[in-house]
């Protein structure tokens, strides 16, 4: 089974640039990339169709993001009692004192 060709998000973006100017027809611009026009096409279509939420203020994406932060502080708090109990235990045990 041929493996599926993968490409950049930086080459991916040039070539639809490169279609947006015009100043190149799209089978030139797919030559020029070693991509097939359909592909193309639905690059340019996914870019202009995800082109206007760049300018917008996305209040969700920034709660998610508020909220992720707090969850991380959160975990790393548990971390923290979590090892100050285990190397109590230890201590109390004696297992750091074991030979091995």
């Amino acid at each position: 089974m041929a493996k599926r060709k993968t490409y950049s998000a930086e080459l991916k973006a040039q070539a639809v640039l490169e279609l947006l100017r015009e100043e190149k027809s799209l089978t030139q611009v797919a030559s020029e990339y070693g991509v097939h026009p359909n592909q193309l096409r639905r690059w340019k279509q996914t870019a202009l169709e995800q082109l206007p939420s760049l300018f917008t203020r996305d209040s969700a994406a920034a709660e998610q993001l508020a909220e992720q932060a707090a969850l991380q502080e959160q975990l790393y708090a548990e971390i923290g009692r979590l090892t100050t109990q285990v190397n109590w235990l230890k201590k109390k045990s004696g297992v750091d004192h074991l030979p091995g």
